[in-house]
């Protein structure tokens, strides 16, 4: 059975998954979801109705984006996204963590604007303070490196970036003269094709 992900373009949950899967060179059916109108194939696969959802070539079907790349790197560990020891690896999936959380707030702002008129604006601020909190979080944390967790890209930087690029989408780029050590990080990491090709698209 070949291996199938069930995805949403514009999904920063989705794109850390197509980031994975594209940098360990595993080929797969890609099966774009429309999140709105939910097919009854696609309900039977992820009963949280979310994407990314994957069929692995063994028939295990997983859906929840960072167990879907914890899942990956264990099955397939070249090249790893996490470390070996269990403390480093630790810490690694508590950066992941704040890079989800970043992603979570950034789609919530997303969804609060989106309402226009009905927008509450103590909401939005509330969520402009949290990403604004993150991301000076991760511009500290490239003051040594050029990756958010060591020397090389991990889940750390993939979760980061599928959260930026969907903060740039919906919010533009103003966010990148304020923090100049992730906008660096920000182009090195869009030279890789895995996260060029992935990019959202308006």
């Amino acid at each position: 059975m070949a291996r199938i992900l069930y995805y949403a373009q514009r999904s920063p949950y989705a794109r850390k998954v197509r980031i994975v899967l594209a940098q360990k060179q595993l080929p797969y059916e890609p099966k774009e979801t429309d999140i709105n109108n939910k097919s009854p194939e696609f309900l039977s696969l992820s009963p949280i109705g979310k994407v990314p959802v994957l069929v692995d070539e063994n028939d295990l079907v997983f859906w929840d984006s960072t167990l879907i790349v914890e899942y990956l790197d264990e099955t397939y560990p070249e090249p790893s996204f996490y470390p070996g020891s269990r403390i480093e690896r630790l810490c690694c999936r508590q950066g992941e963590e704040l890079a989800d959380s970043l992603i979570d707030n950034i789609v919530a702002l997303w969804y609060e604007t989106r309402k226009g008129n009905q927008a509450d604006f103590a909401t939005q601020a509330k969520y402009q303070s949290s990403i604004n909190r993150l991301l000076g979080v991760f511009e500290q944390k490239l003051t040594n490196s050029a990756y958010l967790f060591n020397e090389t890209m991990s889940a750390v930087d993939v979760a980061a970036i599928s959260g930026l690029g969907y903060y740039s989408l919906r919010f533009g780029h103003n966010w990148q003269q304020e923090y100049p050590k992730l906008r660096q990080w920000f182009e090195l990491l869009h030279q890789r094709q895995s996260v060029y090709s992935t990019m959202p698209k308006a």
